[in-house]
């Protein structure tokens, strides 16, 4: 008697796709990502990044004329309201959660990058015969932007959302004077030292848990 196809219609699985099914793990056992890897990379990399800054910055000025690169020059009174300041009691920063610490390092690395972009084209503009200075805005940008790379690496291990990227500039005057652009350059320049500084301090609290 012809049997009938219907919802009982099955074919038996070869033998070895039949062990294949049993060898194979369930989707969701999947071990969670450690952290510790990201860290340490982003730890080595600030360490990199902490002995370049200050040369960057001595570089900067330099080229700037006077009264930039006369000596002692600092003008810790400049800022731009685009670019969040590193500076923070030391009770503050270390009451902070990990969360809270590596959101707002990815804050600031990411204004960075975006401001690093913009002294870059300044420079350009205003000191196209300096290869060294544009070369070592070009090396900041991408390490930074490798930092970030590292810190939502680490955001993810630990299940941390990772904020999404915006446009940190804002509304750029491409009309400013020369003295405006340098000192806007000055003021990306050092804070990129300082953040970098922070952020070897934040990965090794991270990185010694």
């Amino acid at each position: 008697q012809d049997q009938e196809f219907g919802a009982d219609l099955w074919f038996p699985l070869p033998a070895p796709l039949c062990l294949l099914t049993l060898l194979l793990p369930p989707l969701s056992s999947a071990a969670p990502i450690s952290p510790a890897k990201p860290i340490s990379q982003a730890y080595s990399l600030a360490l990199y990044m902490q002995k370049n800054t200050s040369t960057l910055l001595q570089t900067y000025l330099q080229y700037q004329g006077s009264p930039f690169s006369d000596p002692g020059f600092s003008a810790p009174e400049l800022q731009l309201s685009s670019l969040p300041s590193a500076a923070v009691s030391f009770k503050i920063w270390h009451a902070l959660e990990d969360a809270e610490r590596l959101s707002r390092a990815q804050g600031a690395f990411l204004a960075l990058t975006q401001h690093l972009q913009l002294v870059g084209d300044d420079q350009t503009d205003l000191n196209p015969d300096s290869p060294i200075l544009l070369a070592q805005l070009r090396a900041a940008r991408l390490r930074a932007q490798g930092l970030l790379g590292n810190m939502a690496a680490i955001m993810t291990a630990l299940g941390l959302p990772i904020p999404p990227e915006e446009d940190t500039l804002g509304l750029v005057r491409f009309g400013a004077s020369a003295f405006e652009r340098k000192c806007r350059g000055y003021v990306v320049t050092r804070e990129y030292g300082h953040w970098t500084d922070r952020a070897v301090r934040d990965l090794a609290l991270l990185k010694a848990k």
